[in-house]
Parts: structure tokens; sequence; C-alpha cells
């Protein structure tokens, strides 16, 4: 179909392009960004005045719960959410069931969300057969399958002799690394140490728990040279040993999620189970750290930490219920909240959810605009106001720390290779 989009604003950091113009698509490309000539014919005229015209949104942390966990979310209605906030494509960690540890199982996800024809997936394949964290995985035969990485989700790797071959096979292949930074046996409690989690009589989470894995990792890729991700930062300490790690020049990259980025411990409030995330939520001078590691490239990309979870799993005291939180709609609005309070401005927020993360996903064509790239990308009103209900969402999860916020910013249009998928 040929599709034309009028009178929008393009916005593509990527190309560092800011400026009033149509965008031309036709065979899922996009043929023109600004004069498509007198021969273009439009079949389709999507306008987006008033609205702004960026990449496809890609994020790189979000659970589909399949297979394995269809009663806290089918694959349909988080695809659906993906798009309705402008994400177009998505990394999902292995932790299924069965873990994502076999080419047959990556091949049929990848499958399954191919027939729905929404957001792209990319699947995250599992570091250690069943996550186990004893005997590697087939990264080959994964990488053949369509991994673009390989990781523990939150499964802490205990086995620093393990972690080690993996790194060393993963460098000598040129293979990425996807590790949440947890110590296993620091992490078990539910909130973050300090004082309100004394005061709250919650097990807690000290940073050192963060600090001492990215240490061990910091010092395995400085043996190794693998190319390793860090999944949600979520502590000042950490942001610091990131941003020293790069200056050496070390192959790091990491990402913090929405909810780390914008809420801070007292969030919990009392003992609101929406808050039990994991990574735990920390201080305002953590939450600080992390926007400003953000805006500066120490951080390189946001991410939703897209969880859902069922109502009987959140409706338990605090330190039962499961961790996690709905956040596939939240992340566009919440990128651009945090553009503009931050001072980061709207191009860095953008960039941070689109070219930033597509780059170490690794695959051409998603998170840029550009004439003859692929044609996914989202028209944003960033007047629009809502607030965050469970009849808002389109997830099956309906349960966030930002529920009754309101929210500025929404997708009025999704395209996926050169499909309206959403609007």
């Amino acid at each position: 179909m040929k599709i034309q989009i009028i009178n929008g604003r393009v916005v593509d950091p990527a190309s560092k392009l800011d400026k009033k113009a149509d965008v031309a698509i036709a065979d899922g490309k996009i043929v023109a960004i600004g004069h498509s000539g007198s021969d273009f014919r439009a079949e389709r005229t999507l306008d987006a005045q008033g609205c702004l015209v960026v990449p496809g949104l890609v994020d790189l942390a979000a659970r589909l719960r399949e297979p394995g966990y269809e009663h806290e979310g089918m694959l349909d209605s988080e695809m659906a959410a993906a798009v309705a906030g402008g994400v177009t494509s998505l990394v999902c960690p292995p932790d299924t069931d069965p873990v994502l540890d076999e080419p047959g199982l990556v091949e049929m996800l990848k499958f399954r969300a191919e027939k729905l024809q929404r957001a792209r997936l990319f699947a995250q394949g599992a570091l250690t057969r069943g996550l186990a964290g004893e005997v590697l995985t087939e990264m080959a035969a994964l990488t053949e399958a369509g991994c673009v990485g390989f990781g523990q989700a939150d499964v802490p790797l205990g086995n620093t002799q393990v972690l080690l071959r993996a790194l060393q096979y993963a460098s000598t292949f040129g293979y990425a690394v996807w590790l949440r930074p947890q110590d296993r046996d620091l992490g078990k409690g539910v909130a973050a140490s300090g004082p309100l989690a004394t005061r709250l009589g919650l097990a807690g989470v000290p940073v050192a728990a963060e600090t001492i894995a990215i240490f061990t990792i910091v010092e395995l890729v400085r043996a190794t040279g693998a190319r390793v991700h860090l999944c949600r930062l979520s502590s000042a300490a950490g942001v610091a040993q990131v941003r020293a790690a790069k200056a050496e020049g070390l192959p790091l990259t990491c990402d913090v999620s929405i909810n780390s980025l914008h809420l801070v411990d007292t969030d919990i409030g009392y003992f609101d189970s929406r808050a039990r995330l994991s990574p735990p939520l920390r201080q305002q001078r953590d939450r600080d750290a992390l926007s400003a590691g953000l805006a500066d490239g120490t951080i390189d990309a946001l991410v939703s930490d897209h969880t859902p979870v069922e109502t009987d799993a959140k409706t338990l005291p605090f330190a039962e219920s499961e961790a996690g939180a709905t956040g596939l709609e939240l992340l566009l609005p919440l990128a651009l909240q945090w553009g503009e309070q931050s001072g980061a401005g709207l191009m860095r927020a953008i960039e941070v959810v689109t070219s930033a993360p597509a780059g170490l996903v690794g695959t051409a064509g998603v998170g840029r605009l550009a004439q003859g790239g692929a044609a996914d990308l989202c028209v944003v009103d960033p007047a629009h106001e809502w607030q965050v209900t469970p009849d808002a969402l389109r997830s099956q999860g309906k349960h966030t720390p930002f529920g009754g916020y309101a929210m500025h910013g929404r997708a009025r249009f999704t395209v996926v290779g050169g499909r309206v998928v959403h609007g």
C-alpha cells in the first residue's frame, strides 16, 4: 500500500533530522521524506497536523508471556499493546516456559509473532540451559534461529567460571551477552535497602548487589573482550562504574527502565504491590544519577521492562506479590516527559527509545527514518493527555506503579513494514 503522512514534524535522531515534512511510503519502504514527486499517488493519507513523525520505538525488555504464562499475557494482547504504544520492535527475554534455549522454540515464537503482523519480535536466547547456570546453550544454533543475544533474564549466574566460559565463547564468535547485574546472594530482598525498607520491615537489596556484579562483569569483559549489555541499572554507584568502564574503552552498554528513571522507593507508599519491581526502586540520588547518565550517554537506552502480572499475583502482601509491571504503552510518554523535565531535550528522548536501542540489537533498518529504509514509524500526538487506567491499557497486565497518573503523548498511528497496525 502507498501511504503518505502529511503536515507532521519529522524527528529522526539517527540523521539529526528535525523539520516539517511529508513522508511517502510504498512497498514497505520509505520512498521520500519531503517532496515525493508528482507520480506518487497515495492510497491512504495520514494527517499528522500537530504531531511528531518519529521512528518506531525499539524496546529492549518486553516479556510477552508466551509460551508458558498465558494467564498473565498473550502474544496477541501484548503485541497489540506494543503498537498502541508506538513500539514497532521489541526484544523478548528468554525466561519463558519452556526457556528459550532450543532453536525450535525461538523459531516457533518468531513464527507466531510474524503471523500477528504487528510489531517485530527479536528473541534473546538463554545463555545456559534452562537458565540453570551450569551448561552453556548452543549459541551458534540459536543465532541461526534468530537470537540477537544471550542472557539469563533475571536469574543471576552465580558460577563465575561458567560466566567466564560463556564470555570467551561469545567473544570468539562476536555474540552479545545481556546480563542483569545482581549478585545471587545479596539480591534476594524485595525492596531497596534504606530507611523505607527498614521502617516497613521489608527485606532489603543493597546497592552492593548491583555493584559487585558489575565489578565481576567488567573484569571478565576486560579479560575476554566480549560485548556485554547490562540490563536495567538501578543505582548511582552502578552508573559510575559503567561510566569508568566506557572511558576505558570496554565494549559495555546498558539500559535503564522507565520505573527506575521516574520513581523512587517512597513510591511504594503503604505496601503498594504495584511498585514491587525487579530491580527495586531506589532513592532520589540514584534516580538523579540514572537520569544524568541517560542524558550524557553513559546509559544507552530506555526500556519499558514490560512484565504483565495477573491480579491474583499482585493482590498479595507486598513481599509475597510477584515482581513486575506493564510498561509497553508507557514507554513513549515517559520518554517524552523525561526529555522535557531533565533538560535532555526531545531529540535525546526519542533517541534513547529508537536509534540507540536499535544499534544494540544490531538489526539494520529499524530505529531510524531514511529514504529506502523500512517504513517502521509512529505518528505521535505529544499534547494528547490521558490517564493510566486499566481500561486505557491494551495489555493483559493492568498493574503499574503509574496507575492513575496523567500522561502526555500517545501514538496516533503506528506503521510497521508499510502497514498501519494502529490508528
